[in-house]
């Protein structure tokens, strides 16, 4: 594939602020879900290429790594302001920065 032609890719780190702490990985995913699609729709969703990586989340701290397309990172973070709720507890996502590299979104803003 020409290289002008690839998707160019972003890592949006962001973090979950709650009372008590939410230790479901697939709550929080669900949440961001239902509300890119309420937000953006199917299409939307689709050009964006949201992908949530479950693997880099950590429970501890609440925090995790989107993977999008590099146009719509504003979207994301205007659908993840949107999120107030996680299995019916009051929560605030908040996004902690973004980069194009995977290891340096996971080294600063998850890990830091």
């Amino acid at each position: 594939m020409l290289t002008s032609l690839r998707e160019r890719k972003r890592y949006l780190a962001f973090e979950v602020v709650s009372e008590s702490p939410i230790q479901d990985f697939n709550a929080v995913s669900h949440a961001v879900w239902d509300k890119a699609l309420e937000y953006l729709g199917e299409l939307g969703c689709a050009k964006a290429g949201i992908m949530i990586m479950q693997d880099k989340y950590n429970v501890e701290k609440q925090r995790g790594l989107i993977r999008v397309n590099n146009k719509s990172v504003d979207k994301l973070r205007a659908t993840l302001a949107l999120i107030d709720q996680i299995d019916n507890e009051h929560v605030i996502v908040r996004s902690r920065g973004v980069s194009g590299v995977l290891n340096k979104a996971e080294g600063k803003y998850i890990a830091g």
